[in-house]
């Protein structure tokens, strides 16, 4: 049987944000990965510029990531054991929380043309 999608049951908020997290945890700029735990944390966070964020060579749109400064996500990924929130300055991803599939890897993210 496939492992079920999204079996903490996060919203479309959670889910998006969580990705964005991953996705930032991917680029030594933007993250610390602790090599005792394989834990990524999460300093430095884009600034949306207009209607999207670059978060590596990728361009997200700002409501997908409008996540990144709602204090209730950081919370609710906390709660679930897939972060560690220090809102608004920092979030370190748990391994639970870099390993979550959230379905939604090429959905949100477009190659940046500039």
């Amino acid at each position: 049987m496939p492992p079920k999608i999204n079996p903490l049951k996060l919203n479309k908020l959670q889910l998006r944000t969580l990705l964005l997290f991953q996705e930032l945890a991917r680029h030594p700029e933007t993250a610390t990965v602790d090599q005792d735990t394989g834990e990524v944390l999460l300093s430095t966070l884009p600034h949306p510029h207009g209607d999207h964020v670059h978060i590596g060579g990728l361009v997200v749109s700002s409501t997908d990531a409008s996540g990144f400064g709602n204090k209730s996500v950081w919370i609710a990924l906390e709660r679930k054991g897939l972060a560690r929130s220090g809102f608004p300055l920092a979030i370190t991803l748990t391994i639970a929380g870099i390993a979550y599939d959230t379905g939604l890897s090429d959905r949100i993210a477009q190659p940046s043309d500039h």
